[in-house]
Formats: structure tokens, sequence, C-alpha cells
């Protein structure tokens, strides 16, 4: 039975495994770095650890007007992601009756992306597969990116949250 994270983006919900959550934050600061795709923020700075953001409504084309959001940090492939979502419903536990295989398109959003389809309530939630939500060529630019900015750590102290 997969325990959720229920997380939205503009009008749809997306499930992220709770073991692979290693902490929900507030909106933190955000520094760009040049020639990421549209998707990636740029990096986020949680106690002097440098961490990649993704936003997720960019990564999947939802429109949001939300000014505020939270930073999901998921451990993805053994590095930590941030996520940037409109907000966090709750924590549910799913049933395997509640959940289905996914179809071959749903929403926009290419079946790689997902794990399965969560039902809750009336609510249809997206199971995010984590492991899949950057390709191998993003990986190997944020990669790049932890390299130039000391594999991970900022050095800065004054900007650590």
């Amino acid at each position: 039975m997969p325990k959720v994270a229920v997380v939205f983006a503009g009008e749809e919900e997306f499930g992220i495994d709770i073991g692979k959550v290693v902490e929900i934050l507030k909106e933190q600061r955000v520094y760009q770095l040049p020639q990421l795709p549209s998707f990636l923020c740029g990096v986020v700075n949680i106690r002097g650890e440098v961490i990649p953001l993704m936003d997720l409504r960019k990564r999947f084309g939802i429109d949001s007007t939300s000014a505020k959001g939270r930073v999901i940090v998921i451990r993805s492939d053994r590095e930590k992601v941030g996520l940037l979502v409109d907000g966090v419903r709750d924590i549910i536990t799913l049933q395997p009756e509640e959940v289905v295989n996914p179809p071959a398109m749903f929403k926009g959003l290419k079946t790689e992306y997902m794990t399965g389809i969560g039902r809750s309530g009336d609510s249809i939630i997206i199971l995010l597969n984590l492991d899949m939500l950057l390709t191998s060529e993003e990986k190997i630019q944020l990669g790049a990116v932890e390299k130039a900015t000391g594999d991970g750590h900022a050095g800065d102290e004054k900007n650590s949250q």
C-alpha cells in the first residue's frame, strides 16, 4: 500500500512516494544558473547543500496563478532534487484497488513520468516516477552544475537557509 504526499500544481494533484521525500520547505531563494532547461529554476541552498530545483508546473506545462509555493526535497537516483509545487494537500495511504496503471497518454504527461494513477474519493492523483523526471542529458547538466558549485555544498554560509 503506497503512502504518498499529495502535492498540487495548478489544478493537478501529484502523488510522491513518501519514502523518497527528504523534507518539505517553504519556498526558498532560487539562485539562477545559465543554460538550464526552462523547467529547472536554478538551485537552492538548504543548510549549505546546493540542490537543483525543478518547477513541476513548467515541467508538465501547467498554468498556475500561485505566487508562492513549497519546495519538496526528494531523493531521485541517489541525488537530492527540489520540486517546486503550489502546495501540499495531504499524506495518504492508497489501497491496491485505488491504484491503476497509467493509460498511454494522460493530460499531456508521458507515461514514463508516472508509476500509476491513484484514486482518492473523487480525486485523481498522478503518481510520479521520480527517477524519470529528469532525462539522462538533464542529469548530466545538473552534474556539471554541482561540480561547478563545489560538489553540492555551498561555500557561502551567510546565504544558508
